[in-house]
Parts: C-alpha cells; sequence; structure tokens
C-alpha cells in the first residue's frame, strides 16, 4: 500500500492545486460527493469544512470516508485514500487559511460565514491507491 509520503501521492495532494473529492455515507446510506480543498497535514490527508454542512455532518456520524484526487493536467493520474477520519476545530480557522494560500492565493479565507465554525479532518488511510502518469 502506497503512503501519503509516497513520491506522486505528495506531488498530487500537497505540492499541486488538485481538487479532491470527498466521499461519504448519508444516513440512508447513499454516497454524498464534493469537491474540496485538499493538503497533507502531519503526514496525513487533509480536509476542512464548515460545521453543519453535510459531508461533515456525514463524517461526525460516520467516519469512513474516501478522498481522491486527480492531477487536474492529467486525469488519468489519482489517488484514491480510503480511511477514516478524525475531526478537530482547534486549528481548522488556520488550516482553512493554509489552503486559500494554497488553492487562491490568499493570505485568509475569504468565503467565512457569519458565525462559521470551521473543522477539519483528518484521514488515517486503510487503503491507498496511486496511478502514476500514462
Amino acid at each position: 500500500m502506497e503512503t501519503p509520503q509516497d513520491e506522486g501521492v505528495t506531488r498530487l495532494i500537497a505540492d499541486q492545486k488538485n481538487h479532491a473529492v470527498v466521499s461519504t455515507l448519508n444516513e440512508d446510506g447513499s454516497i454524498h460527493n464534493a469537491v474540496v480543498w485538499v493538503n497533507l497535514e502531519g503526514g496525513k490527508v487533509a480536509i476542512n469544512s464548515a460545521v453543519g454542512r453535510r459531508w461533515p455532518t456525514n463524517l461526525t456520524r460516520d467516519p469512513r470516508v474516501t478522498v481522491t484526487v486527480y492531477d487536474e493536467a492529467n486525469p488519468y493520474e489519482y489517488v484514491s485514500v480510503r480511511g477514516t477520519a478524525t475531526s478537530s476545530i482547534d486549528g481548522a480557522d488556520a488550516h482553512i487559511d493554509r489552503l486559500a494560500k494554497k488553492f487562491r492565493d490568499l493570505d485568509s479565507y475569504p468565503y467565512r460565514g457569519p458565525g462559521e465554525q470551521r473543522i477539519s479532518f483528518f484521514v488515517e488511510p486503510t487503503k491507498i491507491v496511486y496511478r502514476g502518469p500514462s
């Protein structure tokens, strides 16, 4: 199994501005997909959202998740990380600011809503699949 530290995985997730598709389970068992910003934090795949939105609510209830990141210049190169997510509100505002810097070259996240509470999720992988460039 690949790890988040493997060269191709790190390049797709940490080094490039590739978006991720996060897949969670709704209460009825159906799959919910959302496109999100992604990076590596402490060697783990990290994603961020606002408390109360659909996919964070799903992960709080059921921590099973798949995060897929593909090279936006070559979508046949991708990494899919399946695992369980742990959440933290502590540091989540700083995390979204780092993501805003990576994806928008902004020092702080400009889309915060009034009273919005940010939450970060960190994926402990059970399976990582990387497909190199073709």
